[in-house]
């Protein structure tokens, strides 16, 4: 299952993103949030609960949206089994999930065009874990991480 979330400042390019991965890419999503605008709200919340859900599922993927990104990811990457990666390029979005199997995807709103998001979350969910054994070992050496 694909989810998205954001706070409010990544409000407006989680909606564009909704409606072009339903209609263009024609792939279902899940909206965690924020289900409206409030400049009161805090990305962590939103973070946890799409991280939540990634964890729990081996094909699950999720899209993060917030001023910079990197609250969502600092966030994220505290839950067990996600790993994600902030997506400034369309390169860096392969090689996250080429190389490391990342399963989130953090946007950042402020740096970001609508037509840039679309094509970095494109590439991020086209792209498939290139399973080479040592990033197999690699990978295994970060997620023995989660365990301590």
């Amino acid at each position: 299952m694909l989810y998205i979330a954001s706070d409010h400042r990544g409000f407006a390019l989680k909606k564009h993103l909704v409606k072009y991965i339903e209609a263009e890419l024609k792939q279902p999503i899940e909206d965690l949030g924020a289900k409206k605008l409030d400049p009161a709200d805090d990305a962590p919340d939103f973070a946890i609960a799409l991280s939540k859900k990634i964890a729990v599922g081996k094909n699950n993927l999720g899209i993060l949206i917030c001023w910079t990104g990197h609250a969502m990811g600092i966030t994220a990457n505290k839950i067990p089994g996600t790993r994600a990666i902030t997506g400034y390029s369309t390169e860096g979005a392969e090689m996250g999930r080429l190389h490391n199997d990342a399963n989130i995807i953090c946007l950042a709103s402020k740096y970001l065009s609508p037509d840039h998001a679309e094509a970095i979350v494109k590439k991020f969910l086209e792209t498939k874990f290139d399973g080479d054994e040592r990033l197999v070992r690699r990978n295994a050496k970060i997620a023995e991480l989660d365990k301590k």
